[in-house]
């Protein structure tokens, strides 16, 4: 039985779950279960907290996980990142009182608070730098107006809970984070793993794609199939009208519009978008 960990609460825990809800499999929790067994697939799925994931998963107590990959990286645990999963997005930065730091170096031996101490060693000595970590859970914002820290370093998506702190960040971010899939480092997948992502693999895929039908004259089918080169190429049929074909392709969903007035200049007309449900590619 394939033993995954899903986050339990907090911002990846919907995400999550739509995500293998999505990819087949049956992880909806009636109440607050922490295991919720998937019978049809041989599943058991564990709700724990975003931080513990790695700690389970590297430890090889569960075969799959999904957590940040801030979290993973601070953890210092050997696992290994399967599949980015597109959702969960953010940065890692450093802030300091308005005015006060102007570069990452001006950290060095300051207090900086934090609730991710292995980012912030690990940084600061690729760096060169020492810092007094200062170790809090969570509001980390707090900790300079209460006077237990001289700057901080927090996970930041707009910047706004900062800035209302009268903080403001410095230098560039120490890394990009979102949602991952991970496994035990050195680990080998086996069949329930490899079908676990090419199931998540494929819905990625649709999330990112739409097929996009259209008919085209037969002499601007080069420039159309240009427009539309689609995932491996596109499929052409032809049509009972002398001199078109029927062309469908997968084009990116953030370039529907453009790809449609591309092709309507281009003399192609019954321009049709559908969305993918799931795919394997």
């Amino acid at each position: 039985m394939l033993r995954i960990a899903v986050p339990n609460k907090g911002a990846l825990s919907a995400a999550s779950s739509q995500l293998l809800g999505d990819a087949g499999y049956h992880v909806k929790r009636d109440g607050a279960e922490l295991v919720v067994a998937d019978v049809e697939n041989d599943i058991e799925f564990f709700f724990l907290r975003p931080r513990d994931i790695a700690v389970y998963v590297g430890a090889g107590r569960l075969d799959v996980g999904i957590t940040g990959r801030d979290l993973l990286l601070d953890s210092g645990v050997p696992a290994r990142e399967l599949v980015a999963l597109g959702f969960g997005h953010s940065t890692f930065r450093y802030a300091a009182p308005k005015g006060a730091i102007a570069d990452v170096a001006e950290l060095d031996g300051l207090r900086i608070a934090t609730s991710f101490p292995g980012l912030v060693r690990a940084d600061f000595a690729a760096r060169g730098l020492t810092a007094q970590v200062v170790t809090l859970d969570g509001a980390v914002e707090t900790a300079v107006r209460l006077g237990v820290a001289d700057a901080v370093a927090d996970v930041v998506e707009t910047g706004r809970t900062l800035r209302a702190a009268g903080l403001e960040l410095v230098g560039e971010p120490v890394m990009r984070s979102e949602a991952i899939m991970i496994t035990k480092q050195g680990a080998e997948l086996g069949s329930a793993q490899e079908r676990l992502l090419r199931r998540v693999q494929g819905v990625l895929v649709a999330r990112r794609y739409v097929i996009m039908d259209y008919d085209a004259p037969t002499d601007v089918l080069e420039k159309a199939c240009e427009i539309t080169p689609g995932f491996e190429s596109p499929t052409i049929s032809p049509l009972a009208r002398e001199g078109w074909v029927a062309v469908r392709a997968m084009v990116l969903k953030d370039d529907v519009n453009r790809t449609m007035d591309d092709l309507w200049d281009l003399g192609a007309r019954g321009i049709l978008v559908s969305a993918i449900q799931a795919c394997r590619l």
